[in-house]
């Protein structure tokens, strides 16, 4: 047991300093030795840091997904796209009718956007994009009437418990 307080915590490999003073959201929080303010704290820090870890580690599954979709795709739409041209460009010369060969322009397309987004650049472009529209454009990104707020939530959940219980 330790006699004095704790100044530090070991949390997975990493030494975490308490702190006597320390402004979160807005609100200052102060601790002495004599009680739990820093624990807590530090508890509830260290558990929205590993949230945000689980956040990110999901968003980057859902990410590689994707790319390995649009690989696995690729494999099967080039299949269809080769076999399409060939056969398109031989009923063009056979036929003599080079209006065949115009489904390959769209189809064409398809190919290079899968191809960009499995093994190109196309995923770095979207995120300096959305870089960009974060910087600049922000208006963009707001919610009609605004952030949702606690007393709104309360409010929707009062109304519609009235609504179950007068029926």
């Amino acid at each position: 047991m330790a006699s004095g307080p704790i100044t530090s915590w070991q949390i997975d490999g990493k030494t975490l300093k308490t702190v006597r003073n320390f402004i979160f959201l807005g609100s200052k929080i102060t601790a002495d030795d004599s009680n739990m303010c820093n624990h807590t704290f530090v508890f509830s820090f260290v558990q929205l840091e590993r949230q945000l870890i689980m956040q990110n580690e999901m968003r980057e599954r859902q990410m590689a997904m994707q790319i390995a979709w649009s690989r696995e795709f690729l494999k099967y739409f080039g299949t269809f796209f080769g076999i399409t041209a060939v056969s398109l460009t031989a009923g063009a010369i056979k036929g003599k009718k080079p209006v065949l060969i115009f489904p390959m322009v769209p189809l064409g397309f398809v190919l290079a956007y899968q191809y960009d987004m499995g093994y190109g650049t196309l995923i770095h472009r979207m995120k300096g994009e959305a870089e960009n529209i974060l910087e600049t454009e922000k208006s963009k990104l707001q919610l009609p009437k605004g952030m949702i707020t606690f007393e709104s939530l309360e409010k929707a959940r009062r109304e519609q418990s009235k609504f179950f219980i007068d029926k």
